[in-house]
């Protein structure tokens, strides 16, 4: 009996069972991280239903001050409003698309496409020493700067000068989002 190969790529033998080849997609068996956008105000939900299903997640935030008619009120806001990262194999990426919440991956030619370790390392341990970073406008024109140390360093961003003080924007280009954080000119070199 031998078998034969149809035009999608799966294997026929002469009883006709089909056997079916997974498609070998680059980096299918190593996690990598991946953004999940979601359903508008539900980064949290999104982040408990992934802590439920045992898979990696990030969800940075920050503390913002909002005054309401009667008081203040101190909330803690995802630093990248409709986005949540997630760390895990390509092969598994309809554990993450299952989730109530996750619209979709974000990506190229529709496939997921993923972040590099260090964006989300320096973030990581950005917020682990509470540097405060805030959400600002996607910029892509101005001064590139590269963090020489701290917790951002090897990152490269847009200098900006706010009441005396050098702030640094950072920008995910995946999701075309930046953050803003305050730096010491001295952790900072130019980038030609």
């Amino acid at each position: 009996m031998g078998t034969f190969e149809t035009t999608t790529g799966a294997r026929t033998n002469s009883a006709n069972l089909i056997i079916v080849r997974e498609p070998k997609l680059p980096g299918a068996c190593v996690s990598s991280w991946y953004v999940a956008y979601t359903r508008a105000n539900h980064e949290k939900r999104v982040a408990e239903q992934l802590e439920g299903r045992a898979v990696e997640y990030f969800l940075p935030s920050y503390k913002s001050v909002r005054r309401w008619k009667d008081r203040r009120v101190q909330l803690e806001l995802p630093l990248f409003p409709g986005y949540v990262f997630a760390r895990f194999p390509l092969r598994d990426r309809l554990r993450v698309l299952e989730v109530p919440g996750v619209v979709r991956l974000v990506g190229f030619n529709g496939q997921p496409a993923a972040l590099p370790e260090k964006e989300i390392e320096a973030l990581r341990e950005s917020l682990a020493r509470q540097l405060k970073l805030k959400p600002h406008p996607y910029l892509t024109a101005g001064r590139r700067v590269r963090m020489k140390s701290g917790p951002l360093g090897g990152l490269e961003g847009i200098l900006v000068r706010k009441k005396g003080s050098f702030q640094v924007i950072v920008s995910i280009e995946l999701i075309m989002r930046s953050v803003i954080a305050e730096v010491e000119l001295s952790d900072l070199e130019l980038v030609q």
